[in-house]
C-alpha cells in the first residue's frame, strides 16, 4: 500500500529482530521495518497509513552517529531512573507488608474481640438508675449451676471489681422450646425442626423419628445389597468423624457427614427389609434354606413359572425365592410392598394424631380435641367405596360412609369456627 500511494517513491526494508518486540501499551508482538522517502508530502502520507494500521513510528535523525548516541544515552538514563524508582517502590512495599504482616493476627484478634463485645452489648439493656447492664434470657434448669460457674470465672479473668449477678426471675411468658440432643439424635431433630418446632412442654416427635424415618425409607428401599453399600459409607464417615469434624468440608460432604447416623440406621433397616424382600441387587438368594415349592417329575411346563407345588414347610424368613421369575411375581411383590408402605405410613400418621391428643390433654385444651382431633380421625379412616362387596363389615356401612362424606363440609366449618369464636371471646 505504501508503494502504491507514493507511486514507488520510497525504499522499504524489513528485518527480523533478535528478540520479540512487544507493544508496551497493547502487548501485541510487532515487526521491525524502516522506510526511506523524500519530501514532506510523502512523509505525511506514510505516517497516516502507519498510524491507521497501529504501527509505532520513530524518527531517524539526520546526523546518525551523534544523534543515535544522544538518543541511546537519554533512553538509558530514563531506564535507569525507572529501575531505581521501581526498586525503591518494591522495597517500600515489602517493608510495609512485613510490618503489617507481623501485626495482622493481632489486628484480626482485636477485631473479633471487639465484634464479640459489641454483639453482646447489643443484647443487653442499660439501667440508668443503677448504672449497670442488664441481660435477660432463658436457660435450662440443669444448666443453671454451669452458668454460675462460667460467670464467676469470667469475673476472675477480667479482674473486675464488681461481680456479675445471676438472678432467677419470675415471668408469665412462655419459655422457648429446647431439646437436648447429641451427635446421634441431632440430625433427626433438625429434620423434625425443618417442619416446625413444637411448643414448650409438647412431646418431641424426633424421639419416634429416630426409628420411623429410617424404617420407612427402608420399606421403600428394600435391598440388602444396596444396604451394605450404604452401611459401608456410613461406617467410613463415623470412623473418621474426629478428623472430618475438624476440617472444612464442601456442601455435599458436610450434609452427608451431619446425617451419618441417619444413614447408618437407614442402611441397617434397608438390610433388614431387603432380607424380607429377598433382594440382593434385585437378585433372590436361598439364604435361609430351600424354597417351599418345587417341580414334580413331568408335571411342570416351565420350571420357573408354572406347575410348582408346595413340597416342604414355608420359607423361614422373607419372600420365597420361587416367586422370582414366576408369572405372579409383579402382582404379588408390588402388592406386598405397597400394602406394607401404606400400613407403615398410616400407622405413623396415627401416631402423630395420637401425640397431638396427648399434647392437648396435657395442656388441658379441650377445644383442640373437640375441634381438631375428631375430624382428623374421621378423615383418616373414611373410605366412601361404591360397592364394598366382601369388604363390608356390617349392614348399612355404605350409607354410613356416604353420610360421613356429606358431613365433611360441616366438619371443615366446625374445625375453624370454634377456635375463631373462642379467640374473639378471650380477646
Amino acid at each position: 500500500m505504501l508503494f502504491r500511494t507514493t507511486r514507488g517513491n520510497l525504499f522499504f526494508n524489513q528485518a527480523s529482530a533478535g528478540e520479540p518486540v512487544m507493544d508496551p501499551s497493547s502487548g501485541v508482538e510487532k515487526t521491525v521495518f524502516v522506510v526511506f522517502f523524500s519530501g514532506e508530502q510523502a512523509k505525511a502520507i506514510i505516517l497516516r497509513i502507519c498510524a491507521s494500521f497501529g504501527a509505532n513510528c520513530y524518527p531517524v535523525p539526520e546526523e546518525t552517529v551523534k544523534q543515535r548516541q544522544i538518543l541511546l544515552w537519554q533512553v538509558s538514563s530514563r531506564l535507569g531512573d525507572l529501575e531505581v524508582t521501581l526498586d525503591a517502590g518494591i522495597q517500600h512495599r515489602n517493608k510495609a507488608l512485613e510490618s503489617v504482616g507481623s501485626q495482622l493476627w493481632r489486628w484480626i484478634l482485636m477485631v473479633k474481640k471487639e465484634k464479640a463485645v459489641y454483639d453482646t452489648l447489643n443484647m443487653l439493656n442499660f439501667d440508668v438508675t443503677k448504672k449497670c447492664l442488664v441481660g435477660e434470657g432463658w436457660c435450662p434448669i440443669f444448666a443453671k449451676s454451669q452458668i454460675e460457674d462460667v460467670l464467676q470465672r469470667a469475673t476472675l479473668h477480667s479482674n473486675s471489681q464488681v461481680g456479675i449477678i445471676f438472678h432467677e426471675m419470675d415471668t408469665i411468658d412462655s419459655p422457648p422450646t429446647y431439646f437436648r440432643t447429641d451427635k446421634f439424635t441431632n440430625a433427626f431433630q433438625e429434620i423434625v425442626d425443618a417442619y416446625g418446632v413444637g411448643r414448650y412442654e409438647e412431646i418431641n416427635p424426633a424421639v419416634y423419628s429416630v426409628i420411623t424415618f429410617p424404617f420407612l425409607f427402608a420399606v421403600m428401599f428394600g435391598d440388602w445389597g444396596h444396604g451394605i453399600c450404604l452401611l459401608i459409607g456410613a461406617l467410613i464417615l463415623i470412623l473418621r468423624e474426629k478428623k472430618l469434624s475438624s476440617q472444612k468440608l464442601d456442601s455435599f460432604t458436610e450434609m452427608a457427614f451431619g446425617g451419618r447416623y441417619v444413614i447408618l440406621l437407614m442402611a441397617l433397616f434397608s438390610i433388614y427389609c431387603g432380607l424380607i424382600y429377598n433382594e440382593f441387587f434385585s437378585v433372590p438368594f436361598h439364604i435361609f434354606g430351600k424354597s417351599a415349592y418345587a417341580c414334580r417329575e413331568n408335571s411342570c411346563s416351565d420350571a420357573y413359572t408354572a406347575g410348582l407345588v408346595k413340597v416342604r414347610d414355608p420359607y423361614p424368613f422373607g419372600v420365597d425365592p420361587s416367586w422370582r421369575g414366576s408369572r405372579s411375581e409383579l402382582p404379588f411383590l408390588n402388592s406386598l410392598k405397597m400394602k406394607m408402605s401404606i400400613l407403615m405410613g398410616v400407622s405413623q400418621m396415627n401416631l402423630g394424631i395420637l401425640l397431638s391428643y396427648f399434647d392437648a390433654k396435657f395442656h388441658k385444651n379441650a377445644l383442640d380435641i373437640r375441634a381438631d382431633l375428631y375430624h382428623v380421625m374421621i378423615y383418616m379412616f373414611l373410605d366412601p367405596a361404591g360397592d364394598l362387596g366382601e369388604n363390608q363389615l356390617f349392614w348399612g356401612q355404605k350409607e354410613l360412609q356416604v353420610t360421613f362424606v356429606a358431613s365433611g363440609p360441616c366438619s371443615c366449618s366446625m374445625d375453624a369456627l370454634p377456635k375463631a369464636f373462642h379467640s374473639k371471646e378471650t380477646s
